[in-house]
């Protein structure tokens, strides 16, 4: 192996640990000893969880070309994956908030060791319900756990602020050092042991049997439903919090507070600014774009980086450069968990300089493609094997830059999130979020080899500008809604003052 992997590997390593032990009383967050209990215990079912899911990601595609499937036969399997996480992952998801999170948590890990078991079949049927149930599995593992934590924490009476630390550890462990270690022993159980394909899928599932015993035995239940709803009003309250940028209770309230506002308008001329409350904003439906855009080109990103690093066959160590990813997304989170820290830098300004770098950094393949950039680098386009090429270096450190970004975007979304969407349809909202990611994600596994990969990098790289700028817009409109609200208690305390004594 080349020794650049290792230098940008060891790089990324010092960098990590540099963040972690230079961090001072003013990056962390000041917690209660029963705050971190529940942390930790939190974190470790996460952990869990996620080890389940890294443990087969690098393995799928592998698995079923060796049963002997071709590159459409898989790309099919996969399209299924995703369409069944946006058609039965968004209605098995949704039922989360009616029948509860820890259930849906619960189903997670059933489901998804059933897609385990079907990977001991080589027959196609079995292996498409394979992902039809893991399609299922990812909408729970990205919208139940965190309903359940953010309704746990506000249940518990936990500063809202703590939930950035738990979100940001979360992500450093079970995106970054879970993945890493899976990897490693996903080698390990596969070309090591020599254990068969199969082997990581069985790893996963006792994994996931794991997590679930704990969820069953220390994990209480919460709804986001209490008035126990139909499904289709629940869709409906979902649809309605998205197109207002608010719940329906909240909708209510406000209408309230509008009356209440003009029967005492004669008085304290304040009907004009309490007005002001009802009108729809876009808050949620932002989140949602921005959410979207960013994992889209994320998921894509997946696809294409193996590509654009080896596009004359180079011989490129998968496993080490995946684990450099993670690496460079311990950093992201590292340097997230600092940025949160801080209550007075708002998430929402930050993220709008976080899009712009991931949009930059996936601008360098394009850059390194062009004919006089490849003259300058006299890299031949016609030579086949041998190692990476001074253009593809140039790519990894672009590509680990990127999940940096990706680094930062997770805990950064999840506390915007926990902010934004409302508590009733928590798990239903942020499963509508996934639609469109699933849809975007469909269409470019389909045409995957209908357009250059310059093309679908320039593509990804303008979705993640306008992610910025629709960032600066939600920025904007939280500014907004914060003036008013200052602007709204100001009037109730001059009503307070005003109100006659009774004697």
């Amino acid at each position: 192996m080349e020794s650049f992997y290792f230098v940008v590997f060891a790089c990324l390593a010092a960098l990590v640990v540099a963040m972690e032990l230079s961090k001072n009383s003013k990056d962390r967050i000041g917690t209660s000893s029963s705050f971190n209990s529940f942390m930790n215990s939190y974190i470790i079912v996460y952990s869990l969880m996620m080890a389940g899911d890294w443990l087969q990601g690098p393995y799928v595609y592998y698995l079923y070309s060796t049963y002997g499937f071709g590159k459409g036969e898989i790309g099919q399997l996969f399209i299924a994956g995703f369409g069944s996480s946006m058609l039965f992952g968004t209605l098995v998801g949704s039922l989360a908030d009616k029948q509860g999170r820890k259930r849906a948590c619960v189903t997670y890990c059933i489901t998804y060791m059933l897609s385990c078991v079907t990977k001991h079949s080589s027959e196609y049927k079995i292996l498409m319900l394979g992902r039809i149930f893991g399609g299922i599995a990812t909408s729970l593992l990205f919208s139940a756990f965190e309903s359940w934590l953010v309704a746990e924490h506000n249940k518990r009476g936990f500063d809202q602020q703590w939930l950035s630390e738990t979100f940001s550890k979360a992500i450093f462990l079970g995106n970054g050092l879970v993945a890493i270690i899976s990897g490693l022993f996903g080698n390990l159980l596969v070309d090591t042991l020599a254990l068969g394909p199969v082997a990581p899928f069985d790893a996963a599932a006792c994994f996931l049997a794991f997590g679930m015993v704990i969820i069953l035995a220390s994990w209480t239940e919460n709804y986001g439903d209490p008035e126990k709803k139909n499904l289709l009003a629940q869709f409906k309250g979902a649809a309605l919090a998205i197109a207002s940028g608010e719940s329906p209770s909240r909708l209510f309230l406000y209408t309230k507070l509008s009356a209440f506002s003009t029967v005492q308008a004669t008085n304290y001329n304040c009907a004009s600014s309490c007005t002001v409350w009802i009108k729809k904003d876009e808050r949620i439906a932002l989140l949602g774009a921005i959410q979207s855009l960013f994992e889209g080109s994320m998921y894509t990103f997946v696809f294409l980086w193996t590509p654009a690093l080896s596009p004359n066959d180079e011989e490129i160590p998968h496993g080490f450069i995946f684990a450099t990813f993670m690496l460079a997304s311990m950093l992201g989170s590292s340097f997230a968990s600092r940025l949160l820290a801080h209550s007075s830098l708002r998430v929402e300004s930050y993220m709008q300089i976080v899009f712009i770098i991931s949009s930059a950094s996936l601008l360098i393949p394009i850059l390194t493609n062009f004919r006089e950039f490849e003259q300058f680098l006299e890299t031949p386009p016609d030579v086949r094997g041998g190692g990476i090429s001074l253009s593809g270096s140039l790519q990894l450190i672009g590509f680990s830059t990127f999940e940096a970004c990706v680094g930062i975007f997770w805990p950064s979304i999840m506390k915007m999130r926990s902010q934004y969407i409302p508590e009733e349809a928590r798990s239903t909202i942020m499963n509508f979020f996934r639609i469109p990611l699933n849809v975007f994600v469909c269409v470019v596994l389909y045409n995957v080899d209908a357009f250059p990969i310059t093309i679908m990098f320039g593509m990804c790289s303008i979705f993640l500008f306008i992610a910025s700028v629709l960032q600066r817009r939600l920025e904007g409109i939280a500014e907004s809604q914060k003036s008013r609200s200052q602007d709204w208690t100001e009037i109730r305390e001059s009503d307070r003052e005003a109100e006659p004594l009774n004697v």
